[in-house]
């Protein structure tokens, strides 16, 4: 199919991310601070472990230390709460990151409200919520903060467009419909009790899919130029958006994968690295 669409190219905006941290990371071990990201993964969730073993990964090639904790899935909340203490308590970790979801019979909201506020990089914590509300958040939650550096890395405009988010979780929708909020858009917030769907999407100047429904946003929702943000990954490398179905209709598009994901990881990196100066800074 021929199209005029710009395809939103998260691994080079990623990889930019990535070069620029080096610099940074550098003069950090110059110190002899390396900047450490903690990740805690409780069970055996197959697609958590991979997403782990990613996170490590990408540490590693930076330079970065990536700590990781594995806890069986007999873990409790108390036993959970003990180790993210110690992790806070940790002068030589800079992030913590615990991997969602943990097994039901954890309290996951009292885990995540553990994490220390200036370890909280991937922006779990109520604090870290309230604090990107208001718009002064050093870590929001990674994905929304990657879809706004997609944005940015382009050059879309933001301000008096209308955002329309599909998805009202609370480290994906509801952040970046704030952060969008803040950069002076009109934001609509959709969801599974949204009536009259597809039209509201239809006035959208831009459209955000967070649902985690593979192929959900159809192609005739899309108003003719409107940018198509996918933030869901399904199982066959598929977005929550029909990719084929829109790339006619968008303006500009992210694919799956090599869109929003790559730069959820790269912000989590550049998150980290932003700890580890403000606490080295804290420490002179």
């Amino acid at each position: 199919m021929e199209t005029n669409s710009m395809i939103l190219d998260g691994a080079s905006v990623a990889s930019e991310i990535k070069e620029e941290l080096k610099e940074r990371i550098a003069r950090l071990t110059d110190k002899g601070i390396t900047p450490c990201l903690a990740t805690v993964l409780v069970g055996d969730d197959p697609a958590s472990e991979t997403y782990v073993r990613m996170k490590g990964n990408a540490c590693r090639r930076l330079g970065m230390e990536s700590k990781r904790i594995q806890m069986s899935g007999e873990t409790t909340t108390e036993q959970l709460l003990a180790v993210i203490r110690e992790l806070n308590a940790d002068p030589t970790v800079h992030g913590i990151l615990l991997q969602h979801p943990v097994p039901h019979h954890i309290d996951e909201r009292a885990a995540f409200e553990a994490i220390a506020i200036e370890k909280d990089v991937d922006g779990v914590t109520t604090l870290g919520f309230a604090q990107t509300a208001f718009g002064f958040g050093l870590y929001p939650s990674c994905t929304p903060a990657a879809i706004l550096a997609i944005l940015d890395a382009y050059q879309l405009p933001l301000e008096g467009k209308h955002a329309v988010v599909i998805g009202r979780s609370p480290i994906l929708g509801k952040p970046v419909s704030l952060m969008l909020l803040n950069r002076n858009a009109t934001v609509t917030i959709c969801h599974s009790k949204t009536n009259g769907l597809a039209d509201i999407v239809k006035q959208a100047d831009i459209v955000v899919a967070a649902v985690g429904k593979p192929k959900f946003v159809q192609g005739d929702w899309i108003k003719p130029g409107a940018v198509v943000m996918d933030a869901g990954y399904n199982p066959g490398n598929v977005g929550d958006v029909d990719y084929d179905a829109c790339l006619g209709r968008a303006s500009a598009i992210t694919p799956v994968p090599a869109g929003v994901g790559p730069v959820t990881i790269a912000t989590l990196l550049k998150h980290t690295v932003d700890a580890a100066e403000r606490a080295s800074a804290c420490a002179v």
